[in-house]
């Protein structure tokens, strides 16, 4: 069942953006008052904008109704373990290991040296001009 509201879903949002694609702007209804060309249509002069207003409306309606219907069947799902949940976690000896320290625990890292003083030459220190 939720495969086919997956492949609706994805039927209808395909179809929207069709449908948005195929709708011209409030600007094309200019070039119609004045005698362009596109005036006459397969659906008349105002009848495409009805039928693919209302065509896009109801597609919209499916994907919403889609979306809902998608959201409620993963919500449903009671599996809830992760990815690593059948692997049983292993340790291993590692040649070299510090005595008394866990595997997964890292190594103590020195402190690092203070920086070295730089050396004096004697003369005041000169700004280039």
């Amino acid at each position: 069942m939720e495969i086919v509201i997956l492949v609706l879903h994805v039927v209808a949002a395909l179809g929207i953006v069709g449908l948005v694609l195929l709708q011209h702007g409030k600007g094309a209804d200019v070039g119609a008052a004045f005698g362009s060309g596109s005036a006459g249509s397969v659906f008349g002069s105002a009848g495409s904008a009805n039928f693919l207003s209302r065509a896009t409306a109801i597609l919209a309606l499916v994907f919403f109704l889609t979306s809902l219907g998608l959201t409620y069947f993963s919500s449903r799902k009671s599996d809830t373990r992760g990815v690593m949940a059948d692997h049983p976690v292993t340790t291993q000896k590692v040649p070299g290991q510090i005595p008394g320290q866990t595997p997964g625990q890292a190594a103590p890292v020195p402190a690092p040296a203070a920086p070295a003083a730089p050396a004096d030459t004697g003369r005041a220190q000169e700004v280039p001009k």
